[in-house]
């Protein structure tokens, strides 16, 4: 294992896998590989649809190649896996893109490779569940032949300040040898440095529990408003003046989606699950976070009978429908929660949001209106539900003026002052 001959296949090339290529591309040889041929037609060309980074920022990356095609693989000896981890409609994890980006490389190891997997998993999932494919892929022997660690991501989509190599990163490696290669190449891009940890299950418990803290947090704070709603007390004014103190910690709440905070959990509560313990704590704060969507539409309809606003046939301007502020993915966004409980009471919806394509299947395959812009003095409700940009700069006077007389501005993300909307979280 020599750094000086390195040469790297990354596996999966969307928020993680891109911006890791890109970055590995400036020192060694990177072929990234991914199984979607749109993508590579695309990335080759410069453009990067998750708008993580320009053609400039692609075009640095000398020493980088892209393909969908499996057999390009063949001369790399290290391979880093950055597939997605979602979960399935009963939140059961679905190993079935690692498992496969597994035997894709298992297909192609040879003597002394290193394999590094970046993707979420519950603690033992590397050794238990894609060790044992890469053994029969490649006909090899584990930390014999061949060897591996984990190295967890922690890229946050659409954050321009912290970027890949700018956070700390985790490594971990089946043996010694395995674990100073590792560190070696991850130190080598990533100017934040490293933290060594003795085990990849350490690793990988690390990095599930990082989001499984962020989500139990806003579950608190999600909570908390809603308490503080039955009680005419603004959730934001209590936040504040409680943040005084210097260890109180700042959340806020809202809704909590994406392929990360909103999954990672139950990766960590399956795994606990089959070893007999339920977590209790953890499954009630995914309880409450997912139920924030039907929330939030109750207080909505609540709020339009108090208006004497008649309920059927009304029309909502939802503003936003990406899981989060300036990015265009709509993964597990539970914006589409609200959605579809007002749909089920009969209420008209148009979506505006100026970061997703019309053209998005998702988009094109649910019960709205998809909207260029907004016209104005159409609306009984306009939900702020993502905080991009965008609507900062619009202005409330503007956002105003696309609603009726009665209109109710429901601001989920404290975009504005309270004075300046109807309802807050």
């Amino acid at each position: 294992m020599n750094l000086v001959n390195t040469k790297i296949g990354i596996i999966g090339l969307g928020y993680v896998g891109l911006p890791l290529a890109v970055e590995f591309g400036k020192h060694y040889e990177v072929i990234g590989f991914d199984i979607n041929s749109n993508r590579i037609k695309d990335l080759k060309s410069g453009l990067d649809k998750t708008l993580e980074l320009t053609v400039k920022e692609i075009n640095k990356s000398k020493f980088l190649s892209f393909t969908d095609q499996i057999n390009d693989l063949k001369h790399c000896n290290t391979y880093i896996i950055t597939v997605p981890t979602p979960i399935d409609k009963n939140n059961i994890p679905n190993l079935e893109p690692l498992k496969n980006a597994s035997m894709l490389v298992g297909d192609n190891l040879k003597q002394d490779n290193v394999v590094v997997y970046e993707s979420t998993v519950f603690p033992g999932a590397t050794e238990d569940v894609c060790v044992p494919i890469l053994e029969k892929n490649s006909g090899l022997i584990f930390n014999k032949d061949f060897f591996v660690g984990y190295s967890p991501e922690r890229i946050n989509p659409g954050d321009k300040k912290h970027t890949i190599t700018k956070i700390k990163k985790i490594t971990s490696g089946s043996t010694d040898k395995s674990l100073e290669y590792i560190d070696g190449l991850y130190s080598s891009i990533v100017a934040a440095g490293t933290y060594r940890v003795n085990s990849i299950k350490v690793a990988e418990a690390a990095k599930v529990i990082e989001n499984t803290q962020r989500d139990l947090n806003i579950a608190l704070i999600n909570e908390l408003a809603v308490i503080f709603n039955k009680m005419n007390i603004d959730t934001e004014e209590v936040l504040l003046a409680a943040g005084t103190k210097w260890n109180f910690l700042n959340f806020r709440p809202g809704l909590v989606g994406g392929h990360c905070i909103g999954v990672d959990p139950y990766y960590l509560t399956y795994k606990s699950q089959m070893l007999g313990y339920d977590p209790d704590i953890i499954l009630a704060g995914r309880k409450l976070n997912d139920g924030m969507g039907t929330y939030v539409g109750k207080r909505l309809i609540d709020e339009l009978i108090s208006r004497n606003v008649s309920i059927e046939n009304s029309k909502c301007l939802v503003m936003g429908i990406t899981f989060k502020e300036n990015c265009p993915d709509l993964r597990n966004s539970k914006v589409f929660n609200i959605i579809d409980f007002l749909h089920q009471n009969k209420i008209e919806i148009d979506v505006y949001d100026p970061w997703v394509n019309n053209n998005d299947k998702k988009v094109s395959s649910l019960n709205f209106n998809y909207i260029e812009y907004p016209c104005d003095d159409m609306y009984d409700s306009i939900i702020i539900a993502v905080a991009h940009d965008e609507f900062k700069k619009m202005g409330i006077k503007k956002i105003r003026n696309f609603g009726k007389q009665k209109k109710i501005i429901f601001d989920l993300k404290y975009t504005f002052n309270a004075e300046e909307t109807d309802m807050r979280l």
